[in-house]
């Protein structure tokens, strides 16, 4: 299975100038952990940067930077790691593990974003795959019992 068949197409977007409380705000809004900062080049959206309900309360709030005084920009995590829409599932999430993150902006061949992948999704839809595995595994036996009646 590929990333494109299983991640999220609506992604919240902020620039890098927006601020942590614009940011926040659309997190509360749209009820998503974060934000992918981008950058905006002929009307495409290239991601930059992601800042997350838990940086902002890790590196912000814990440390008591005044979230005022610094924009998107000065706290999304730099070290940005994305997949394109054709990489494989199971080797995204093992570099997802790797780099301990839980989201991670899908990407086409040009770098511009097309959507997100996020360990819920990924859980939502392994968990579907399972359920359809089980429904086939038990529904053998009754099948079998139907046709010998």
């Amino acid at each position: 299975m590929d990333v494109g068949e299983v991640c999220n197409r609506e992604v919240i977007i902020i620039d890098r100038e927006g601020s942590i409380r614009e940011a926040a705000g659309l997190m509360r809004e749209y009820h998503v952990g974060n934000v992918v900062v981008v950058e905006e080049k002929n009307e495409e959206r290239f991601p930059i940067g992601i800042l997350t309900d838990r940086d902002i309360v890790l590196e912000l709030i814990a440390l008591d930077v005044d979230i005022d005084a610094v924009t998107v920009g000065d706290a999304m995590s730099f070290e940005l790691i994305t997949a394109r829409e054709e990489d494989n599932v199971m080797e995204t999430i093992k570099r997802m593990r790797h780099k301990a993150v839980r989201r991670i902006p899908v990407v086409n061949d040009r770098g511009v974003l097309e959507g997100i992948l996020a360990v819920d999704d990924l859980i939502d839809s392994l968990s579907e795959q399972l359920t359809d595995l089980a429904r086939l595994v038990m529904g053998g036996p009754q099948q079998e019992s139907e046709k010998r009646l």
